[in-house]
């Protein structure tokens, strides 16, 4: 058994002993709640570890990626290549939460529970107008941006920077070469961090099961079970549209991603599983400058889980408060979402701060929310690993667009090599 499956299979013992756990405390302990702060504390520590990694490691692979390319048609060629596949990806996850939750019409079931619309649901509304987004783009201070952990904002650094170093010529090559150094030595890092993600999975999954304990899933079971079912869908037609492009290799495609798929998965954020994936898409194949660039890109605008619950549970919320969206309200409220919810990675809780806003254009109460906090972090971590299999298949295909997917036994030495 190679490491990979190793941990692979450690974050499953710690997912279900994470369960068992939490269970035991919530009926077994005076204070479970406790319990679940200090089993935070380890997750936050993962978590925190994770994001220290990401900003280096998103600069150095990406300036060296565009820096190799040499041409800044050839970086706008893949940008408007990928950018196309995440519009087409918005809207196919957006139209499908709309579809399913018309259909299943969740909502329904609990007009009796609706809080009072006045009521406060904590979560804070601004910053997502097209003008905010629009500035938000470049950063005021690269620095600031990469202690935030700004994807976006590094991105866009990065892509002036590798751009510039490119243009310099071989002036600029003892830079390069530095940079890829810092490259190979982040995903030593990465090696190293990511060898607790079983401990974090444990302490992630525990800590929320002590607080809340099982009847919040049993509660509100048939609305999770509805958007869980959406999930699947919305696998299987991303899997589908990557086997028009990839065919049968989608498949060794998606078992390279299933380590970072259930990292996600198990912590609730796809910023963790970044690293992880970015390896795995250099194993399938996938030349490291189309990865570096492609992938952190996604990670702002091809957030295909996220968009999909943005559409289901903000007519989920009117549902509950008997507010009928017509046809044409629906379709507008899903053009908003397809501005509101770019850049939205970087932002915590993202996708409840995109609902909260989206709810106030549209006279929908704020207060809705209340509903979904108590189950947004498993609802999060379906969407968290459904993000991470729409980015790793968009990368993917980018790749297959520009030839730049190889056999991954030959594939070129111009790849960053794993940890």
């Amino acid at each position: 058994m190679n490491n990979r499956n190793r941990l692979t299979i450690y974050i499953l013992i710690g997912l279900i002993a994470g369960v068992v756990v939490g269970f035991l405390a919530n009926v077994g302990m005076p204070n479970p709640g406790q319990f679940a702060d200090y089993m935070s504390l380890i997750s936050t520590l993962f978590l925190r570890m994770i994001k220290m990694i990401i900003a280096p490691l998103v600069f150095s692979t990406l300036v060296v990626g565009i820096a190799k390319m040499g041409d800044a048609k050839e970086v706008g060629r893949i940008g408007v290549k990928a950018l196309g596949w995440f519009v087409i990806a918005s809207v196919i996850s957006l139209s499908l939460g709309l579809i399913l939750v018309n259909l299943f019409r969740p909502g329904d079931a609990l007009t009796a529970m609706v809080p009072a619309a006045d009521a406060a649901s904590g979560i804070a509304t601004t910053g997502l107008t097209l003008k905010e987004f629009v500035t938000h783009l470049v950063p005021s201070s690269i620095v600031d941006g990469m202690a935030k952990n700004e994807i976006l904002q590094i991105v866009v650094f990065s892509l002036f920077f590798g751009t510039a170093a490119a243009a310099v010529g071989p002036r600029a090559n003892p830079m390069i070469d530095a940079i890829d150094g810092v490259a190979h030595v982040m995903l030593k890092v990465t090696g190293y961090v990511m060898n607790l993600a079983p401990i974090a999975v444990f302490a992630a999954v525990s800590g929320t099961i002590a607080s809340k304990g099982l009847g919040v899933l049993s509660t509100f079971g048939i609305f999770m079970a509805e958007f869980y079912f959406g999930i699947v869908l919305l696998w299987i037609v991303l899997t589908i549209a990557g086997f028009m492009f990839l065919g049968p290799r989608v498949f060794a495609l998606l078992r390279e991603l299933r380590e970072p798929t259930l990292l996600a998965f198990s912590t609730a954020s796809s910023e963790a599983a970044f690293p992880k994936t970015l390896e795995g898409l250099e194993r399938f194949g996938v030349r490291n400058r189309i990865a570096a660039f492609v992938l952190p890109v996604g990670y702002s605008f091809n957030l295909d889980g996220s968009m999909m619950y943005c559409t289901f549970a903000v007519v989920f919320i009117a549902q509950a408060y008997g507010i009928e969206m017509d046809l044409s309200t629906q379709i507008v409220m899903m053009l908003v979402l397809m501005l509101t919810s770019k850049g939205m990675a970087g932002v915590p809780r993202a996708s409840l701060v995109v609902i909260a806003a989206t709810l106030t254009q549209f006279n929908i109460p704020e207060a809705g929310l209340l509903l979904l906090l108590g189950i947004d972090h498993f609802l999060d971590m379906a969407r968290s690993a459904t993000n991470v299999i729409g980015n790793g298949i968009a990368t993917a295909v980018v790749a297959k667009w520009e030839n730049e997917l190889t056999d991954p036994i030959k594939k070129d030495l111009a790849t960053v090599p794993l940890p």
